[in-house]
């Protein structure tokens, strides 16, 4: 059984404090400045108390807040100081808790559920324009002609060089049924041309699977939605089917996988796990302090598993590594992973604010935590590239060249398998390795078996 982490809600107390105005009554900033006007003082139990409102420093923010209102070269509206005070406080915590405001937690919450309105293109940012990735199946960006490599230089005849990636895609997502107008670059010496998309509901699928050879399964899960777990249990059924009802191994991809929401990365490794710990998490509040229990049932009947994972894996990915590496019941492949294992639960302010906020740390079965040191592969495979040499034109000498020699009864050609492998080792050479060692646990047994 998995366990859920519930969204908490906060009551916030205020402190009236009264602001002085411009040229008016300053006695409130003079009683810090002045030690003749009696103020009240924090009582030594007060000041040992580490609970206790700390009063020095709250006046001394009142005095920053009251010179910026009345000194500052331009009027700042209250709203605006006070939310950047707050910006500022959790920005000062750790790099993963923040302020988010209506869109910022709108955006986030359009992140686990993966969908939203838009043009359904992966992008990046490079020499300071917008580079297409790939355009998403079945979306306005396919379906407009958008290619791999495709620069993006203007949006809605706006110039993208000087824009942050985030500002470009905001740009870029808006209400269905809306249109835009992209200017396209291609490589080549096509001149610069408009291309107009009307956006659409884009649903992003965090989970792809194809067989890479008869009985040997690939799932790429990209990001942790709230419906991974499902989708992943649904590719493991269709490539069971495609497979004569089972699987000799699976490769689970979890590269560049920048995590997401915990419930899927528990729900994922409870899929492969037979039963006992996944992930158990510590902080300072009792309702932090959580761990999480795989059920009893394997939906590979103990067929092997090699998870690939490298930098850019980080959080949900690295506890679903974590949980199979410490089971044994996965090899890892690839790189160090980030080391992202700390814990950030959504904290409600009203229906449209709420603090993202560390509240924790994730810990393998085993005892291991995450944070700063990620998950150590039990296989380090570089990356690289796989270039076939030139043919020079002489051919290895084969039994076959030989004069008089035997025919074989039934002479055979090159395999499927063998052409596979050949393409899939130039397409993705940690790939092909992680399939290598599939085959080798096939051969010798189970994971695990001397």
């Amino acid at each position: 059984m998995t366990r859920r982490l519930s969204f908490a809600s906060t009551l916030i107390l205020g402190i009236c404090l009264v602001w002085p105005g411009a040229r008016g009554d300053r006695a409130f900033a003079e009683s810090v400045e002045n030690p003749d006007i009696p103020v009240t003082t924090p009582t030594p139990a007060e000041t040992e108390n580490e609970n206790a409102l700390p009063l020095r420093d709250l006046r001394t923010f009142a005095e920053v807040f009251g010179r910026i209102k009345e000194e500052y070269v331009e009027g700042v509206p209250d709203k605006s100081l006070l939310e950047g005070a707050i910006r500022g406080m959790l920005a000062g915590l750790d790099p993963h808790s923040a302020y988010l405001d209506n869109e910022e937690f709108q955006e986030l919450q359009v992140g686990t559920r993966g969908e939203f309105g838009g043009l359904g293109i992966e992008v990046g940012m490079e020499d300071g324009f917008v580079k297409v990735i790939a355009p998403i199946d079945d979306t306005p960006a396919q379906r407009a002609g958008l290619q791999t490599g495709d620069t993006i230089v203007r949006i809605d005849q706006k110039p993208v060089k000087g824009m942050s990636l985030n500002d470009a895609v905001t740009l870029m997502r808006g209400e269905p049924g809306t249109s835009i107008e992209l200017t396209i670059m291609r490589t080549g010496d096509e001149p610069p041309f408009d291309v107009t998309l009307e956006r659409a509901v884009i649903q992003v699928a965090s989970v792809r699977s194809r067989t890479l050879e008869p009985g040997f399964g690939y799932i790429r899960v990209s990001h942790f939605q709230s419906r991974t777990t499902e989708d992943v249990l649904a590719a493991v059924d269709t490539l069971k089917t495609a497979n004569n009802g089972t699987l000799k191994g699976l490769v689970l991809d979890l590269r560049n996988n920048p995590g997401g929401v915990l419930n899927s990365a528990v729900g994922v490794s409870d899929a492969f796990l037979t039963g006992g710990l996944i992930v158990y998490t510590e902080g300072r509040q009792e309702d932090s302090k959580l761990q999480f229990q795989a059920g009893p049932d394997d939906i590979l009947s103990g067929a092997p598993i090699v998870v690939l994972v490298n930098g850019g894996s980080a959080s949900a990915s690295e506890i679903v590594a974590g949980a199979l590496q410490d089971h044994k019941r996965a090899i890892v492949m690839g790189n160090q992973t980030f080391g992202k294992g700390s814990v950030q639960t959504i904290v409600p302010i009203d229906d449209t604010t709420a603090l993202k906020l560390t509240t924790a740390r994730y810990f393998t079965p085993s005892g291991r935590s995450i944070q700063a040191q990620g998950i150590t592969p039990d296989i380090e495979l570089e990356r690289g590239e796989f270039k076939p040499l030139a043919a020079d034109g002489v051919d290895d000498l084969k039994e076959s060249d030989l004069v008089r020699h035997l025919e074989d009864e039934a002479p055979k050609s090159a395999s499927e398998g063998e052409a596979e492998k050949g393409s899939l080792v130039a397409e993705d050479f940690q790939l092909a390795e992680a399939l290598n060692v599939l085959r080798a646990l096939n051969i010798f047994g189970r994971l695990g078996t001397p």
